[in-house]
């Protein structure tokens, strides 16, 4: 075991597919472009196999698309709705049991995702057993951006080393944390979880299926 890894004091969570199931999100939003769910959801997988940025699933389904204009026109057309967010029903079951096991080991817990101001609202109304949620848009810088990882620490308040990042890709969880020198977790779920689980840089990460893997895999290795 590395000395890094036996002075874990804080777990930092990715968001979507790690902590959120966003399945409710690309379907609402294959309803709103007018394609089938397997249209959509394929697009997204392709840009996932391809390294392709989420924002081109829009345009090979819709090649003329503003998304942002879309977006908004779909606030005025369902101004209650979840749209383009999530609520509690869209966490993942083994969220809370996990987050719970590890705020009873003494670990420091944090949230930072790229995720847009309103996700920072949904997250915060869930009442999950942590101790900082931020988001990109609140920070002012996105992953992979190595200012994303040194913020996530200051809101750890411990030195990177000390943190095990948990996320679901080897682009903007995995490799710029390990780089950050923190040690990077993988979640295997999600599109991308499982493609990049395969990948050989996945061999930087631990590789795991579920949260409630956490608690046993850091226990001993984390300090008070």
């Amino acid at each position: 075991m590395s000395e890094s890894a036996a002075a874990v004091r804080a777990v930092v969570f990715d968001v979507g597919e790690t902590l959120v199931d966003e399945s409710r999100l690309w379907l609402r939003w294959a309803d709103r472009l007018g394609v089938t769910p397997l249209t959509f959801l394929g697009a997204l997988g392709a840009c996932a196999a391809t390294d392709r940025p989420v924002e081109d699933a829009f345009s090979l389904v819709r090649p003329d698309i503003d998304v942002a204009a879309e977006d908004a026109a779909w606030a005025a057309d369902d101004p209650a709705g979840l749209r383009n967010s999530f609520d509690a029903d869209d966490l993942y079951p083994d969220v809370r049991p996990a987050l719970a096991q590890l705020r009873t080991s003494g670990l420091r817990l944090v949230i930072a995702g790229n995720q847009p101001p309103r996700a920072l609202t949904a997250l915060r109304a869930m009442d999950l057993p942590v101790d900082e949620i931020r988001n990109s848009a609140e920070l002012g810088v996105e992953k992979p951006d190595p200012a994303f990882f040194n913020a996530a620490a200051e809101l750890a308040g411990v030195a990177p080393e000390e943190i095990a990042y948990v996320g679901d890709r080897t682009d903007n969880d995995v490799l710029p944390a390990a780089d950050a020198g923190m040690r990077p977790i993988l979640i295997r779920r999600g599109p991308w979880g499982y493609l990049h689980a395969r990948r050989p840089e996945a061999a930087r990460a631990t590789v795991i299926d579920s949260l409630l893997e956490l608690p046993g895999l850091l226990a001993g290795t984390a300090v008070r």
